[in-house]
């Protein structure tokens, strides 16, 4: 018995450590934590969701591949599902603005003093969950950019207290949390279609701000310093 994957959720998958306990945050149906419980009889997973009508449809995923035992369903906000006791060692944040991502883990902090590992995927302002795990203590050790039906999505692997530093001081760091410092490094074909969409979108905006009888120039001081490193990272 398998569940087929997107390739975002298998790239998340990919990451969960063997002989772990993860909470999956807004589980969607549970199936990453089905699907890794079923690929790796060593995982045990809680899957919580913030509305009775997703929960009971992860109760039915988790009951349909007889997972009970080692998945629990929890209904609750963010990382409150996770109690003192339940020795959750690592978090999945996916599928949502990073913006929340980065407020679910500031509102829940206190939840994650035994949590080594954080997988979070932004599908937007990526930027946020960096300057998040950085404020927490948690090193970004892995970035994954992919392209799945048209939708472009970052995948963010952070671990508690790492030795691991991989942004360059000699680098502006403003700019290393707006593209990635590994993501900016590699340059994948999805990288540079990603930035070179944001680019035309962001030379449109300061275009008409540009036009505007009452400039934002605070704002439009920041959007212009953007393009300059979106020209830079697309050379």
């Amino acid at each position: 018995m398998s569940i087929k994957l997107s390739k975002r959720l298998q790239t998340i998958a990919s990451f969960i450590s063997s002989n772990s306990l993860f909470a999956d945050i807004g589980s969607d149906h549970a199936y990453l934590p089905c699907y890794v419980c079923l690929s790796d009889q060593t995982v045990q997973a809680i899957a919580g969701e913030v509305k009775e009508g997703p929960l009971k449809r992860a109760q039915e995923t988790v009951e349909y591949y007889d997972l009970s035992e080692r998945i629990d369903v929890r209904l609750g906000n963010g990382l409150q599902i996770i109690n003192e006791n339940d020795h959750v060692n690592e978090v999945v944040i996916a599928g949502m603005g990073g913006s929340l991502i980065a407020n679910i883990m500031e509102e829940g902090k206190n939840k994650l003093s035994a949590v080594h590992k954080i997988i979070a995927q932004p599908n937007i302002h990526a930027s946020s969950v960096r300057k998040t795990f950085l404020a927490n203590n948690y090193s970004l050790i892995n970035e994954i950019i992919l392209m799945e039906n048209n939708h472009i999505y970052e995948v963010l692997v952070a671990e508690r207290d790492s030795t691991v530093n991989i942004y360059d001081p000699a680098e502006h760091l403003g700019k290393q949390l707006m593209f990635g410092p590994l993501l900016m490094q590699e340059k994948s074909p999805v990288f540079i279609k990603k930035w070179q969409d944001e680019r035309k979108k962001l030379l449109h905006i300061t275009s008409n701000m540009e036009k505007a009888k009452n400039k934002e120039e605070t704002k439009l001081h920041l959007y212009k310093k953007q393009l300059q490193w979106m020209e830079e990272v697309l050379t």
